[in-house]
Parts: structure tokens; C-alpha cells; sequence
């Protein structure tokens, strides 16, 4: 059996590989999504941020709810330092932090674990405070703003530099903070059909948890939590994939600070 799962998920590796560097006008991220039996659908929300960072997650969660398509359940948690450097995943929910991950090259990481049909069953949005000087009010906005789109299974809309007035583009411009009527289309997209399940509303409990890091910040996100093996890079971020010991997949998107190489 355990032969078998590492083939199963070594085969499903090789497919993200395949699929990881394709560029979509849709901006879809593989087609990831939650699976759910009714729209919308509420999301429990765990909120690991602290208050400098407060408004910029409610914000963007507010303008992701107009898509029509997710409404969210905000769930504060009083949470030590350690706990939101290592934001542990929980299962059926979305968990959103801020810790100084230190200066391993990116900015923020969003990291979903996908269920055996290949849904969204539980996510996290990471934003790494060590670069707090590239930190400008509208750069919070644009990175947490993304961080977050990518949890629902969106990609970019560009990756070039020029805005879409999105913050699903890679631009820094002041236009790029907040999603727009494109992102809520391309969420009515992947969301069309209803599922014969839920991937998200299960009992709470922490998901997998990621095998220690022993090589370095180059395969981990800086606090311990291994990213796996690098399938995708390009210009401005990156795609890991880290099989994890139920044989499940944790698939994490890096955005990286510009000009560093992670």
C-alpha cells in the first residue's frame, strides 16, 4: 500500500509539473477550488494576524465576498508568535498569518492541500513581516489581497510587471490592490458546477502537517514547514509541491521579493 501511494503521488507530482508553467488569459491555478453542494458557500476564516495587518485581511475579504461566490466566517483566535510563524493548517478552513519568516526571499506564501479529488480541503495565506521596509500600505493591500486569491485556486493575470488594475497581477501600482470584475468572473468560471460534497466544514482539526526541514530555507518557507520539491519558476514567484505522509498533496505558491532569487 505505501508502494502504491508514493506512485499514486509521484504520478500526481509529474502532473503538476506538467501543468504548473502553462499560462492561462483565465487565470486559473490549475483549476484548484473547494468543492462544495451549494453557492455560495461560507469559509471559516482563522485570523492569525495581528493589528497591523487587521485591516488589510477584512478588506480584501470584503471585496472577495462580491464575487457572489465565497462568503467568509471570521474566527479570531488569541495566538502566541509561535503559533502564527508556523500557521499549522486547519482542515475545512482557511487560516491567514503574519510572522517574520526571515529574509528567505518571498513576501507571501499561499499553501493549499488538496483531498484525494484533487479539492481544496484547507488552506493558509502566510505574509512575511521580515521585509518590513517593502511594506507600503498599498504593497499590504496587493500581497495579502493575492495571497488570499490563490487559497480559492486563482493564478495571475499577468506576470510581465503591467497592471490590471487587479491584485492578481504582479504590478506595483496603486491600481493593483483589490480584485476586480475579471477575478469575480473567473471565480463564477471555476465555480459553476456544485459538487457532491464539501471540502471545507469538516470537523476542525489540524491537517497534515509538513515533515521537518533539514536543507535549508531553499525548500522550506523559514519556520520549519517543508515546501517540497520546486515544480515552476518564473519572474516574480514560484510553485513547490510537498508530498505529505498521508500521501496527500500540499501545493504552495511563492511570492517572491522583487529582485531576490529564493
Amino acid at each position: 500500500m505505501k508502494k502504491l501511494q508514493h506512485l499514486t503521488a509521484a504520478a500526481a507530482v509529474a502532473s503538476l509539473l506538467s501543468l504548473s508553467g502553462v499560462a492561462s488569459a483565465s487565470h486559473t491555478w490549475n483549476n484548484y477550488h473547494w468543492a462544495r453542494t451549494s453557492s455560495p458557500f461560507t469559509l471559516q476564516v482563522v485570523d492569525s494576524v495581528t493589528s497591523n495587518w487587521q485591516a488589510n485581511m477584512t478588506e480584501s475579504l470584503t471585496k472577495w465576498a462580491q464575487s457572489g461566490i465565497i462568503n467568509f466566517n471570521i474566527a479570531a483566535v488569541a495566538e502566541g508568535s509561535t503559533t502564527r510563524k508556523r500557521c499549522p493548517m486547519v482542515s475545512g478552513e482557511m487560516r491567514v498569518c503574519n510572522a517574520s519568516y526571515g529574509q528567505n526571499g518571498w513576501l507571501g506564501l499561499a499553501s493549499i492541500n488538496l483531498d484525494s479529488n484533487g479539492h481544496i480541503s484547507q488552506g493558509t495565506a502566510k505574509m512575511n513581516d521580515s521585509y518590513s521596509a517593502y511594506w507600503t500600505p498599498e504593497e499590504k493591500n496587493h500581497v495579502m489581497c493575492q495571497e488570499i486569491g490563490h487559497v480559492f485556486g486563482l493564478g495571475h493575470t499577468s506576470e510581465d510587471g503591467s497592471s490590471q488594475n487587479t491584485c492578481m497581477d504582479y504590478s506595483t501600482s496603486s491600481t493593483s490592490q483589490w480584485p476586480n470584475n475579471h477575478d469575480y468572473q473567473q471565480l463564477q468560471t471555476q465555480y459553476a458546477h456544485l459538487d457532491s460534497y464539501n471540502s471545507y466544514l469538516v470537523a476542525a482539526a489540524f491537517g497534515p502537517s509538513s515533515d521537518a526541514c533539514a536543507d535549508g530555507a531553499k525548500s522550506c518557507d523559514g519556520k520549519g514547514q517543508k515546501l517540497g520539491t520546486k515544480v515552476h519558476k518564473a519572474k516574480g514567484y514560484e510553485t513547490w509541491v510537498h508530498v505529505e505522509k498521508d500521501g496527500s498533496l500540499t501545493v504552495h505558491h511563492v511570492y517572491l521579493v522583487p529582485g531576490s532569487e529564493h
